[in-house]
């Protein structure tokens, strides 16, 4: 098992069994609390445009994401937990646009399985992967993407994933909430100057949520999706 940790958001990986997108501060954190509420699918484009285009064709669909960390003007739905936790997604499909995470997934669709997380549904994610290549029993090509360029806290969850597939954590939960937290990304929403970023999405970006489904991409119809994939 070779197992490979990437950062950024504009790659071209080479080919793998498995590739986990990572994007903690806040798509994917906020696509796990999305479905933990009861959504059924999210939708994964690449611009703002290609959103407002699926939204005209589906009136009911929920644009949810973020231009630069902020909200973007029309959109239903933020990129913030806290923000997601007072809506109502009970069964409703969400398009996501976001500048790290869903465009670093949108260059991982060549993987033959392909998974999305925060740090909330690490720990779940990487057992599950554990298992998985331990009962093929054959070597896999397993790659990592921390999505924010030059994010600690992305990193640090990759680094925290590949050694609980490796039978060998490393780090330890405190490890990884002191690095979240201390991240030039998490920087801003300490920042009184900066009130549009609010601290407490932190403190769910740093949650974790033991539970029994993954956020698997769905790259069979004409557009990316995750789906939650029940274990």
């Amino acid at each position: 098992m070779e197992i490979t940790i990437y950062q950024g958001n504009d790659h071209s990986l080479p080919p793998s069994d498995i590739t986990i997108v990572i994007d903690v501060i806040r798509a994917f954190t906020v696509a796990h609390y999305a479905f933990l509420k009861g959504a059924e699918k999210i939708y994964l484009v690449e611009t703002v445009d290609d959103a407002f285009r699926i939204k005209e064709q589906f009136p009911n669909y929920l644009l949810a994401g973020e231009v630069m960390g902020l909200p973007i003007e029309g959109f239903d739905l933020d990129n913030s937990p806290v923000s997601l936790m007072s809506k109502n997604v009970m069964g409703k499909i969400l398009v996501q646009k976001t500048t790290n995470g869903v465009k670093a997934t949108l260059h991982s669709l060549h993987a033959e399985n392909l998974y999305v997380t925060g740090f909330s549904n690490a720990r779940t994610t990487a057992l599950f992967i554990k298992e998985m290549v331990h009962d093929l029993k054959r070597e896999h090509q397993i790659n990592i993407v921390a999505s924010h360029p030059q994010g600690d806290d992305d990193l640090v969850c990759a680094e925290f994933i590949k050694g609980i597939i490796e039978g060998r954590e490393l780090l330890t939960k405190k490890d990884v909430t002191e690095r979240i937290r201390k991240s030039v990304v998490a920087e801003k929403f300490f920042d009184p100057e900066k009130p549009e970023f609010n601290p407490e999405d932190i403190a769910y970006c740093v949650k974790e949520v033991p539970g029994t489904f993954l956020m698997k991409v769905n790259k069979n119809g004409g557009i990316p999706m995750i789906e939650r994939f029940q274990i």
